[in-house]
């Protein structure tokens, strides 16, 4: 604890890590993604400056009327005056909305960029990711953190410089009225920029806050209202205490919003006060001063510094929505900095999926979850010759899935390689492995749309009669034209419509859709019927031929006419043969099928 006492007795809140990283985020990061832009932003910029010009001809032509006009009732003058007024306040309204139109447009063509970056990133990242990330926060990252740096993105740039060329053309003209006057008005800069700064950083910290606690109240919502969700408390009696844990949540948001509201508030308090007493000092060093400022000089400038008011606030506004953001751009680039595990060859094999045999070779494959000890797979070789059947066996936990995950490339393994024609999975392009290497798992998801669309949904150039025939090998045509609308029939949430064998038939007929080389059946008829089982299997046997075909199952008769039969054990082969030569030799396969 000792270096505790060399430490200053009010240390900031945001450590050193953090300041850094803002100031790359914000000097870097955000510079560039405006950089597609750059032309936009010089023509924008270039319209606040002639508005900012234009606009300060104002005071001027007001001096004139007190001055000269009204004194020596020069209608005339007075004329040309006010219609040179009415003049300064149409050009700088049609700037104004040109600028905005062009000013949004890159605004808004950057988020839409940043949001289509995050998804096409998260995307391609990989299975283990999503297993260890809420759906919630994910969800919260692209809508609540996107979402609240909307306003950053779209009017700073353009804040910054409105605010700025205004400032500057202000205390110009200022200087050129009175540069006396001048130096009194500019006695509220030191105060108002110490203010902000410091509201600067107590809204920083607050909004990193309020995003994980909306990421919380995401999750809570997810999983709570999804169909899934509400069975569970349902049945569980859990939705009480899923209230009360929204409830909460809310309640921290509240809490949150106050202080950053507060924070705001204070400071703009403070700086009004302080602006508010600067025309009462002009009047007073107007009458210091020596004799000679028209009574018009003195409006104009009173003027021109309650003008200037605006511009600087703006500036302190624009600084502080700036530094409360940087925590909304360190959590999206966060996810745009992910590495990507598995992801496309540097180099890829061009292949064409339609002539490809489906020859799967397995050759000393290794591979352990991240974070754990354990191999999940272990040195294991196999060969699948095209248009064979190859069954997985074993207790759960043996690396039946784990293995069809690596056929998939889900993962790649640690060691050892997988070849689909002797090309190495990973020189393939994943779109096309996933047109060469179909799946059905034992998790069916299907999309809260029609029957129809879910079946197109993984092709979509298929025809009507396409989709019904995928339908009918499946044995799942006949069920959609019970249904309301049939084919067009909506499935619910997740599919809830159907049931659990249903579900399965689907994902069936979508996997048989896109006629793939390879067919891995993870636990593909586990859920259905035996009645049911036997069409689909004998829906499968037609549609393998001259497929290659790699099926897991816990129920050996689904598997009993596969060529060849491998047994696992803790990641290892233990048993390997046909149905009968391994039922002959009294192993562990006999053990499973007794």
């Amino acid at each position: 604890m000792e270096g505790d006492a060399t430490r200053p007795s009010r240390r900031p809140t945001v450590t050193a890590a953090e300041k850094a990283q803002a100031r790359e985020v914000s000097l870097r990061r955000i510079t560039r993604l405006f950089a597609p832009h750059h032309w936009s932003i010089v023509t924008v910029t270039a319209l606040i400056a002639m508005s900012s010009v234009v606009s300060m001809a104002s005071p001027f032509l007001l001096r004139a009327v007190i001055d000269d006009a009204l004194p020596h009732q020069d209608l005339s003058l007075l004329v040309r005056l006010v219609i040179g007024m009415v003049a300064v306040a149409v050009v700088t309204s049609v700037l104004g909305v040109v600028q905005t139109l062009i000013s949004t447009k890159a605004g808004q063509q950057v988020m839409h960029r940043l949001r289509t970056d995050v998804f096409a990133h998260l995307q391609r990242q990989s299975v283990a990711f999503f297993t260890r990330t809420r759906t919630g926060e994910v969800q919260s990252r692209i809508t609540n953190d996107i979402g609240g740096m909307q306003s950053v993105v779209t009017s700073t740039a353009t804040s910054v410089a409105s605010n700025l060329t205004t400032a500057v053309a202000t205390l110009v003209a200022m200087l050129a009225l009175s540069w006396q006057l001048t130096l009194v008005s500019l006695l509220v800069l030191p105060p108002s920029i110490w203010l902000t700064r410091r509201v600067a950083r107590m809204r920083r910290a607050i909004t990193a806050a309020q995003q994980r606690e909306l990421a919380d109240l995401n999750v809570t919502v997810d999983e709570s209202l999804s169909i899934g969700g509400v069975l569970l408390s349902r049945t569980t009696g859990t939705g009480p205490a899923l209230v009360d844990r929204f409830t909460a949540s809310s309640s921290r948001l509240v809490d949150l919003e106050l202080r950053a509201q507060l924070a705001g508030r204070w400071r703009m308090a403070a700086t009004t006060v302080v602006f508010a007493a600067i025309p009462a000092v002009i009047y007073l060093g107007a009458g210091l001063l020596p004799a000679g400022m028209t009574i018009g000089t003195l409006v104009a400038f009173t003027a021109l510094q309650a003008g200037l008011f605006r511009p600087i606030t703006g500036l302190l506004n624009v600084g502080v929505s700036l530094v409360s953001s940087l925590a909304l751009f360190a959590r999206i680039f966060e996810y745009l900095d992910l590495p990507v595990e598995v992801d496309d060859p540097e180099h890829p094999i061009d292949v064409d999926p339609a002539r490809v045999r489906g020859h799967v070779r397995i050759d000393d494959v290794t591979f352990a979850y991240p974070g754990s000890d354990t191999a999940a797979v272990a040195g294991v070789t196999l060969d699948v010759p095209a248009g064979t059947s190859l069954a997985l066996v074993g207790e759960t936990g043996s690396g039946k899935s784990t293995l069809a995950a690596l056929i998939t490339r889900l993962h790649d393994p640690d060691a050892g390689r997988i070849t689909i024609d002797g090309i190495d999975l990973r020189d393939l392009r994943l779109a096309d492995l996933a047109r060469i290497v179909g799946v059905v798992s034992q998790e069916t998801y299907l999309l809260h749309t029609s029957a129809r669309e879910n079946l197109r949904h993984v092709r979509p150039d298929a025809t009507d009669a396409e989709i019904e025939a995928a339908a009918r090998a499946a044995q799942i045509h006949d069920l959609i034209g019970t249904l309301p609308e049939g084919y067009d029939t909506l499935v619910g949430s997740h599919g809830h419509r159907f049931s659990g064998g249903e579900r399965q038939r689907m994902a069936i007929a979508r996997t048989l859709l896109r006629d793939p080389r390879v067919l891995v059946l993870d636990e593909a008829t586990s859920a259905l019927d035996t009645a049911t089982e036997r069409a689909v299997q004998q829906a499968f046997d037609e549609l393998g031929r001259g497929r290659t075909t790699i099926t897991i199952a816990h129920r050996l008769s689904t598997v009993r006419g596969a060529d060849r039969i491998a047994v696992l054990d803790h990641g290892r082969i233990v048993e390997s043969g046909t149905h009968e030569a391994l039922v002959a030799e009294r192993g562990r396969y006999a053990t499973l099928a007794a």
